[in-house]
């Protein structure tokens, strides 16, 4: 039931983000929505369905995180290479997006990435009694949202150029 997810995103969008986002200017509403879509693709493919699992919450044993760093990777599991690939990859556009939106340094980007990660991996196992939450997916996760931060580092005069023109412009 993961269309509720969805409903919930777009009625949070409409309701509670649009309207704030349109006062900032355009070019400033495009890069929030673009993080929120974003967001929500991140959360269809760890979370969903959350709204629906949140009865049977309790309803099994949860697992707790795989501390060894890089386990599934030395032990041959699985697809380890693969997940740990579209682990940095998944969270390049964070590194991005959070660079134009705070505007703070790689420490912030680092720390906001580190979270957003260890929520999602700790919040896996509570959902889905057959999801686990793993060490290296954080560690990665942090990679990606620090390879993000660099390419906006790399971007960022051309960034603030678009921003500064909007904000004098304000079409």
């Amino acid at each position: 039931m993961i269309i509720v997810d969805i409903l919930v995103l777009i009625i949070i969008y409409f309701l509670v983000s649009l309207r704030k986002w349109m006062k900032r200017g355009p070019v400033n509403y495009i890069i929030n929505t673009l993080m929120y879509i974003y967001i929500s693709f991140v959360l269809y493919f760890t979370l969903m369905p959350i709204i629906t699992s949140i009865p049977d919450i309790f309803n099994h044993t949860y697992q707790m995180m795989n501390m060894e760093l890089f386990g599934d990777y030395f032990n041959g599991k699985g697809d380890a290479v693969r997940q740990i690939v579209l682990n940095v990859i998944m969270t390049i556009p964070f590194g991005f997006f959070m660079g134009i939106i705070t505007k703070k340094n790689i420490l912030w980007c680092i720390l906001y990435t580190f979270i957003f990660s260890v929520c999602i991996e700790l919040i896996q196992p509570l959902i889905h009694g057959t999801r686990t939450s793993d060490i290296t997916d954080i560690v990665t996760n942090v990679i990606g949202g620090t390879i993000g931060y660099i390419f906006y580092f790399i971007f960022r005069p051309i960034i603030n150029k678009i921003i500064i023109f909007d904000e004098r412009n304000n079409f």
